[in-house]
């Protein structure tokens, strides 16, 4: 019995600890007691990031990561509002250290419309080393364009022979690094892709030239990052405005009507769509655009990509329809009252350090502040807040405000409500939010003040919330009205 315990236990380890095959050993000079996060793309389509790890950083500062890869993949590591991106590769250890970082910056400006990188460091690399190799080739372009930028700029008709130049010196860069650290496939394809991107860029060769070179003859590589994002570039609003022997009229009609194989056969007019595989994928990148089109009805559009999820033959579709289908579901909540949207946790502390749950006040419509109380337009905004509160309470009890402080510092929400005179008017629930950054990028957060509302359900209602200061607060979507029919005026209760 013990043995055949101990081969159980074994069974059930194994499988586990194979899922491991890329570690991060790290340490830092000023970050210890915070979260850092390891993120990747589900894909290049839809762009939805997926946490592949995360730790809190030790008292010493050191931290150790971990995930698994099967070929190299584009990750970023991620504190707070700061990050940095690079490749990892299977089978490697990585030792990195974070050194001396000013992370008040976000305080005193968008790191959002002005991105700050965290500095990090990589211990026991050389130029053969992957994301080496990389640097050395973004440095040869960058610095070959910027001396030469009247003969590249996309404004004017770029210089062919420039492109050509540029290409032999990529070249040779390509031949020493493989003379001295060896051949590397993905870093040689990283190059192709990026060189064809810029041609296609600067119109030196034809949407057709380049899927002949690149895409016709050869397999799909659904797993090599650098390859999708040329051929979601190639193929970019190629299809869902209409094309030349398929007018927009038509392709409306026939998602409006679910008509998803009469879309998929007629797709194949296109010689460079006579390849089905090839065909359906552009498929799923042009319903992806329609979706964002006013023109298409996004119901429809999500419908029809939930069937490729469903009905596809290439399981590399389905997954990427599905993720597709899931992201709009994200996006299109208010629309959808049927459909289950899983929000975050939502369970800050209050100005006592008592958690409160927003899940507690389903049922009632939550308008949501996101502000910095030190900051001038924030406080603008509460003003107006607060000078609707009262009416709001007596002639809409079902619509509840909320405040988040979003100050690094707890002891500022704290100040500002007990001991200022315009905390003193902010007679609603205020919640700090607690270094919850992941909160903060999931409802979109980029600025202060932000403000979101949710519906009885839970659910964001809006794509973007109105702020106070534009009357929402006097004629929200919870005021039931209606139209008299003899005179046409409304009224509301």
């Amino acid at each position: 019995m013990k043995r055949w315990l101990f081969l159980l236990l074994l069974i059930m380890v194994l499988p586990m600890r194979a899922q491991v095959n890329v570690e991060f050993r790290g340490s830092s000079a000023n970050a210890a007691g915070k979260t850092i996060e390891l993120f990747g793309y589900q894909d290049m389509l839809s762009g939805k990031e997926v946490l592949l790890d995360q730790c809190r950083v030790d008292d010493t500062g050191g931290f150790t990561l971990r995930c698994f890869v099967n070929y190299p993949r584009w990750v970023f590591l991620q504190v707070e509002n700061y990050s940095q991106a690079f490749y990892i590769q299977a089978g490697h250890t990585y030792t990195v250290y974070i050194p001396t970082f000013d992370w008040n910056i976000d305080e005193t400006r968008n790191v959002f419309l002005d991105p700050v990188a965290i500095p990090v460091e990589f211990i026991g690399v050389d130029s053969g080393e992957l994301n080496m190799r990389i640097m050395l080739f973004d440095e040869l372009v960058d610095s070959f364009v910027l001396a030469n930028q009247t003969r590249m700029d996309f404004k004017l008709k770029p210089d062919r022979k420039a492109v050509q130049e540029l290409q032999s010196q990529v070249s040779a860069l390509q031949t020493r690094l493989r003379n001295r650290w060896g051949e590397d496939l993905f870093f040689d394809r990283y190059v192709m892709f990026q060189m064809a991107q810029m041609r296609l860029a600067m119109h030196i060769d034809s949407r057709k030239r380049l899927f002949h070179q690149h895409i016709s003859t050869n397999p799909i590589l659904y797993h090599d990052e650098n390859y999708m994002a040329f051929f979601f570039a190639l193929f970019d609003h190629s299809v869902s405005g209409g094309t030349k022997k398929i007018p927009l009229g038509r392709m409306l009609e026939w998602v409006e009507n679910g008509d998803k194989e009469r879309y998929f056969d007629s797709l194949g007019l296109d010689p460079m769509l006579e390849n089905e595989q090839v065909r359906e994928l552009v498929m799923v990148q042009a319903l992806k655009e329609s979706y964002y089109d006013a023109r298409y009805d996004k119901q429809a559009v999500k419908r029809m990509m939930l069937r490729i999820a469903s009905e596809s033959k290439f399981e590399e579709h389905r997954r990427l329809a599905s993720n597709l289908a899931e992201s709009m579901r994200e996006v299109s909540s208010s629309n959808s009252p049927n459909e289950q949207i899983t929000e975050p946790s939502f369970c800050l502390p209050d100005v006592e350090k008592q958690n409160v749950c927003i899940n507690d006040l389903r049922g009632k419509w939550v308008y949501i502040a996101f502000v910095r109380v030190g900051d001038p337009n924030s406080l603008k905004e509460i003003e107006t807040m607060a000078f609707f509160r009262d009416s709001l309470r007596i002639h809409h009890p079902e619509v509840e405000l909320v405040g988040v402080s979003c100050d690094r510092e707890f002891q500022k929400m704290y100040h500002f409500l007990k001991n200022s005179r315009r905390g003193a008017r902010c007679h609603w629930t205020w919640l700090h939010f607690d270094g919850r950054y992941d909160l903060l990028r999931h409802y979109g957060v980029v600025s202060y003040p932000t403000f979101l509302l949710l519906d009885p359900q839970g659910r964001p209602y809006y794509d973007y919330t109105p702020a106070p200061g534009s009357g929402i607060l006097l004629r929200g979507p919870w005021e039931r009205r209606e139209i008299d029919l003899n005179s046409g005026k409304e009224y509301k209760f």
